[in-house]
Formats: C-alpha cells, sequence, structure tokens
C-alpha cells in the first residue's frame, strides 16, 4: 500500500475523474461489493463498497491506497486486503462519515496494520 492511504498507488492505473461508479470490487480472496461513490480528492481519495448481502447492510470506506489494480474492462478494482480484513474494518455511516478527518484517522489505523512493505 502506498505511504499515504489517501491516494491512489501509481501503479494502480487510476485515471484522474475517471468514474468507477458500479466497479466490482475483488478482495485478495474474492468479491465484498460493488463501488457506489468514490472521490478522486488529493489526500482524501476513496471508495465506498456497498457490500450487498456479503456483509448485510454495511457499507465499508476503503481508503484509494489500497487498491492495487484497477480493470477498466471487466470493470473491476482489486484491493490488497482479505475479505475477512475489509468485514472487521470499522463501522461506517454514509451520512456522516465519508468526509470526517476523525474517521479517516481511525480508518488509517485500521489498515496501516496490514500495509505491505
Amino acid at each position: 500500500m502506498s505511504e499515504s492511504l489517501w491516494g491512489y498507488q501509481p501503479s494502480s492505473g487510476h485515471t484522474a475523474g475517471a468514474d468507477l461508479s458500479g466497479y466490482a470490487v475483488e478482495a485478495t480472496d474474492g468479491s465484498i461489493g460493488k463501488v457506489d461513490k468514490h472521490s478522486d480528492e488529493a489526500g482524501s481519495a476513496y471508495l465506498l463498497v456497498d457490500t450487498g448481502v456479503w456483509i448485510f447492510g454495511k457499507d465499508v470506506l476503503l481508503p484509494a491506497g489500497t487498491v492495487r489494480r484497477i480493470d477498466t474492462e471487466d470493470r473491476k478494482v482489486y484491493v490488497d486486503l482479505t475479505k475477512e480484513q475489509v468485514k472487521d474494518s470499522p463501522e461506517f455511516d454514509r451520512h456522516r462519515q465519508a468526509e470526517d478527518p476523525g474517521y479517516h484517522a481511525q480508518l488509517s489505523a485500521y489498515y496501516m496494520a496490514f500495509r505491505i512493505v
């Protein structure tokens, strides 16, 4: 994962301004849902993933630095996390926390524990 979790890795294939909505999201061990919303804001880029029935009723916010690769042809985003790591991520309230710096700090602490060096 990149030094800053809140920016896309240069090798991810991300293109600024690309619409990732509806892309499938793949963990290292299987599908975790679809991109519902995303942000390309510098220093605060993220994917909001609707996990559907996999984790009933739970949305997850993934910092852009967790994205390993984007396949625009197959409309898939691959992240450097397991399904369990995503499932155990801090609770997310889409109406309060997408732009909350305190929540971003909490997510950073959680995901940095899985940082690949």
